[in-house]
């Protein structure tokens, strides 16, 4: 015990107490995906407080000398089984009861009972001290010790800091209208039983105006069930603002809602307002669900999706190596998806997989915010097999007993999730996004940190050619852009059941004005033949002005492959938006081949005898979520920008701009949307439009490529905010290369970032702080950069994976994807991977496809 207690002696400097602020990994690796219930416990550095696994925690203290590590174990305790329990093998669960989140009677928050066993360890040679020992050690080492190990474990994990512990989605505020209610004295009096609609004698989904005593249906809801809408009819028609739901008043309450707030409210003076229409509320009994247990209903049901699940198979459960499992961290699915599915490409395998010893060499002192190394870290997880078991019920340590339930223990990706959604709006939150929108953001951060060596986003990086013609003048221009995803339009005049649609709508406007229960609906059949017709055939411009006649006249426009990728990703446009603007998802069929050939599509550039417009700007080079890189072949520089000219004064088509501030979008927004399209109409600068409103600079003044600001402003190196320096400079570059990068985007940090990656090249030439040649000397001197690194080969290709979507829009519902593995389909539900049956290929959302070799 001496000389445990002389090594802590020795090192007491080096162990910290954890003070607010400090980020304590205590649930996780931060190089694997161990935590303190796996076999060997988790090593907290009691001076870092990084988490290491019993098999990375002597490569951390060989690296940094640290020597005093917290050891946590747990151990989950078997729990009785309830007498609801069912029988099924799955583990017994409290029922809900409350609509909330890490409150007594809500969804649990993945805590699980277990035993915790807690001890210092001492590398190298992993002696362990408990807390008896540490008692009996000298004052100072005792008490340095005792207020570290308490620290550490009183500390919210990092983990449990990014997700919401708790949420009440039962508190319900007064309403301003209850203290106040006027009430009719018009006779009516309430039975305590057998009430009906007066409109249309429904007998359940009853709410009885606290006004004027009228008993009416409730709302309909999205599956046509509940009401016909006629409680929300009569409020719209009187305004008397507070209706109590029949059949859930008892002594302690009922449901009251507010339709002027539009909200579940709480009425101080119930008991009057129901006596009021003779309601005795002491005396009444429930008898229907209120809407708290109607919610829980809905979100208990949440992780079936049977539709998706391909319900009514039974699936045979899959593990071992590629076969993992991802637990859903709150609406986490579509990055479980587009993982599972990223990580089955080569290029990511092995820039990231095959290199992970490098990588996590080379990882920096926090490896927990280096993206190279929490992606490496993911992709072993997925496909090294060690994580891929399957969950064992609480209690039984050999699940001996149990059916194969598909569940798998799998990986919780919380480090790479909090990593790639840092700063950005969405996906740093827990709400539910766009799949699409997530594949481009990661795609876009792996292009930002593959500075150097092989670049894995190649694989799915083609070129588009882009070609109009002047109708007036036959006179062609050619532009060719980068892009990493094929959109492909979804034509709703080409289905094939038009007659069964036409029928299914006249049904349903029947249902409408009789108020009885909507029909069934019909999904649209679209042959794939059609979508690639209205990809492929000349789009006409209306408003296209013209180079060549120096005027607005119409113009044909066709897309075509300038390169065909290794790997391609297609996008069903499912998502639109209606006559009113409003978001909506089409229900459609699609019948997506397993092969496809493309050759047909490629572009064939200038013609013999083909004469070009004249060139009013260079063709613009343009990356998805990235702002325009420059112009192919453009090697000037900022002192000289002779060859940038033509942008610096652009003609933009002042008829489209005003059409798009008549649809009241931002000044700005409406000229960078014409500039970005090229002046090729109001349809394409719309499209552009409801692409980028999320962007942070979307309001933003247009800056020019080759220009340092917008018009009207001259940012300085003075004005250049300090903090966001210090950001930048924290990424490895120098402060005059972060400078330059602030003053091209005026200042705005989120645009810095996206500019200072996307002009590496004349970054690397320019001057650093200590001295060396003018940026002016290195632009002249250097070679021109090339064009984007593009593969190409055959258009044929095979189809490997696909991801599906379930819901209404992609804000809800629920992702899953398929993959082909060994020939054969199998499906990744979260924690759930199985042998895929009859995988619903016709209803995708995003399609991977592969080239199939000559």
């Amino acid at each position: 015990m001496a000389e445990v207690s002389d090594i802590l002696m020795s090192v007491l400097s080096t162990i910290r107490v954890p003070r607010p602020g400090d980020r304590v990994h205590k649930d996780e690796c931060a190089l694997s995906f161990s935590s303190p219930e796996s076999e060997g416990g988790l090593y907290v550095c009691m001076n870092s407080f990084l988490g290491f696994g019993s098999q990375y925690v002597d490569r951390h203290h060989t690296r940094t000398g640290q020597r005093a590590y917290l050891h946590i174990t747990r151990t989950r305790k078997a729990q009785k089984e309830e007498d609801n329990n069912s029988g099924s093998g799955d583990p017994p669960k409290k029922k809900p009861t409350r609509l909330a989140i890490g409150i007594e009677g809500g969804f649990d928050v993945e805590q699980e009972h277990c035993e915790e066993e807690v001890k210092v360890v001492l590398l190298p040679d992993r002696q362990e001290v408990t807390a008896e020992d540490i008692g009996r050690m000298p004052d100072v080492v005792r008490e340095r010790v005792s207020l570290s190990m308490a620290g550490l474990m009183a500390a919210d994990s990092v983990s449990h800091a990014l997700q919401v512990q708790q949420w009440d989605g039962e508190v319900r505020q007064e309403s301003r209208h209850a203290a106040g209610l006027k009430q009719l004295d018009n006779g009516i009096k309430i039975p305590p039983s057998g009430w009906r609609c007066e409109v249309c004698d429904l007998q359940e989904n009853l709410w009885m105006n606290l006004t004027d005593g009228m008993v009416l249906c409730g709302r309909r809801y999205f599956d046509g069930t509940g009401g016909n809408n006629h409680a929300l009819l009569h409020f719209q028609q009187t305004g008397h603002p507070i209706a109590v739901k029949l059949g859930t008043i008892t002594p302690d309450g009922a449901d009251v809602y507010s339709y002027d707030e539009d909200d579940m409210v709480l009425d101080p003076k119930l008991p009057e307002h129901l006596a009021h229409f003779g309601i005795d509320m002491m005396t009444m009994e429930k008898t229907e669900r209120t809407m708290t247990e109607l919610e829980i209903a809905v979100n208990q049901r949440v992780g079936e999706w049977e539709m998706i699940q391909e319900s009514g198979t039974t699936l045979r459960p899959l593990s071992g190596p590629g076969l993992t499992g991802m637990k859903n961290l709150g609406n986490s699915c579509y990055l479980n998806s587009v993982m599972q599915v990223l990580f089955t490409v080569p290029d990511f395998q092995s820039k990231y997989v095959s290199n992970i010893e490098k990588i996590f060499a080379e990882a920096p002192s926090d490896p927990t915010q280096d993206f190279k190394t929490q992606v490496a870290k993911l992709g072993y997880g997925l496909l090294s097999g060690e994580y891929s078991k399957p969950a064992l019920d609480p209690g039984d340590e050999t699940n001996a007993s149990s059916e194969p339930r598909g569940d798998q223990v799998g990986i919780a990706p919380r480090m790479f999730k909090a990593l790639v959604g840092r700063g950005h709006p969405e996906f740093s939150t827990n709400r539910q996004q766009d799949a699409q929108e997530f594949l481009l953001h990661f795609i876009n951060m792996v292009e930002r940190n593959c500075r150097s060596g092989a670049n894995p986003s190649e694989a799915f990086r083609f070129l588009v050619e882009e070609r109009i013609v002047c109708q007036q003048s036959q006179k062609a221009k050619y532009t060719q852009r980068v892009d990493y995803m094929l959109q492909l339009p979804v034509p709703m005049d080409q289905a094939t059941n038009t007659e069964e649609l036409q029928e299914a709508e006249r049904r349903r406007e029947a249902a409408d004005s009789s108020g009885a229960p909507p029909p069934a609906s019909v999904r649209a059949r679209i042959p794939f033949t059609a979508c690639m017709a209205a990809l492929s055939e000349p789009e006409t411009l209306t408003d296209f002005w013209s180079s060549a006649v120096q005027a607005k006249t119409s113009a044909t426009k066709t897309t075509r492959f300038a390169s065909f990728p290794d790997h391609l990703v297609i996008q069903i446009k499912k998502f639109t938006f209606g006559l009113d603007w409003v978001p909506k998802k089409l229900d459609v069929s699609i019948d997506v081949p397993d092969t496809l050939d493309l050759s047909a599509l490629r572009g064939t550039g200038q013609q013999p005898g083909e004469e070009l417009l004249p060139e009013v700007a260079p063709p613009p080079l343009m990356t998805p979520d990235v702002e325009v890189k420059g112009i192919l072949g453009f090697h000037g520089n900022e002192e000289d920008d002779s060859l940038y000219s033509p942008l610096l004064s652009p003609v933009l088509d002042d008829s489209t701009v005003s059409q798009l501030c008549e649809m009241g979008f931002p000044l700005e927004a409406c000229r960078k949307a014409v500039y970005y399209t090229g002046n090729t109409g109001i349809d394409a600068a719309m499209n552009w439009v409801m692409g980028h409103m999320d962007d942070p600079d979307f309001s933003a003044p247009l800056v020019l490529p080759g220009c340092s600001s917008a018009p009207g402003t001259t940012p300085t190196a003075e004005s250049v905010p300090e903090e966001h320096l210090a950001t930048i400079v924290s990424m490895g570059f120098s402060r005059d290369q972060a400078t330059r990068a602030l003053r091209a985007t005026s200042n705005v940090l989120e645009r810095a970032v996206d500019w200072i990656f996307s002009h590496l090249d004349d970054l690397e030439s320019m001057e650093v702080s200590e001295g060396g040649r003018s940026a002016a000397e290195s632009e002249a001197s250097r070679d021109p950069p090339p064009g984007p690194r593009v593969r190409d080969g055959p258009g044929k290709y095979e189809l490997f994976a696909f991801v599906s979507h379930m819901g209404t829009s992609t804000m809800c519902g629920h992702y899953v994807c398929h993959i082909k593995k060994d020939q054969q389909w199998v499906i990744f539900n979260d924690q759930k991977v199985c042998a895929s049956e009859k995988p619903p290929k016709d209803l995708g959302y995003l399609y991977f496809y592969r080239r199939v070799a000559e």
